[in-house]
């Protein structure tokens, strides 16, 4: 019998400049999830919230989802393959919305390595730059960002711990 730790994020060593993960599975926004962002997050613009101002008074001529909507859920799609593991996210050095997302659009996401560089104070880690790309169902890159992470060195890195012992099947 083998036992298998789904892989959640990548040590210091995972990283090559070049390397590019693809994110899976997309995420379809719907006019619930737009509507509960807006109002978790006191965002109440009427493009947002209100469809007969969108319709009327909008240049898209319909509810167009928050931006922060988009940039989270991407950033969330990215971290079981990049950030998982990380000490921490240190820093977004730009953000872009390229195209408005509408209800209903499915949006997908790759994150390429940019750079990487073992930490000068603390040799159990390191900073990862990556850049990350996401897509609506028609093919447009909608959002684009670019961050740096703190992440362990494989050696270092703390244990998965459960709060259940190891031979539950024996």
């Amino acid at each position: 019998m083998t036992t298998y730790d789904r892989p959640f994020g990548r040590y210091f060593e995972d990283f090559e400049p070049g390397d590019v993960y693809r994110h899976w599975p997309g995420k379809t926004i719907t006019e619930f999830d737009d509507h509960l962002f807006c109002m978790m997050t006191m965002n109440h613009h009427p493009l947002h919230v209100d469809a007969w101002f969108a319709e009327h008074d909008a240049p898209q001529g319909r509810n167009v989802v928050v931006g922060n909507l988009v940039y989270s859920l991407v950033l969330g799609m990215s971290v079981p393959d990049v950030s998982g593991s990380c000490i921490a996210n240190l820093e977004v050095e730009s953000l872009k919305h390229k195209f408005p997302t509408f209800h209903g659009d499915t949006i997908y996401a790759e994150t390429r390595v940019v750079d990487k560089t073992p930490s000068s104070s603390k040799p159990d880690r390191g900073v990862v730059t990556v850049e990350t790309k996401a897509f609506n169902q028609r093919g447009q890159e909608i959002c684009y960002f670019r961050r740096k992470l703190m992440v362990w060195r494989r050696q270092d890195a703390p244990s998965r711990h459960r709060p259940y012992p190891d031979d539950v099947w024996d």
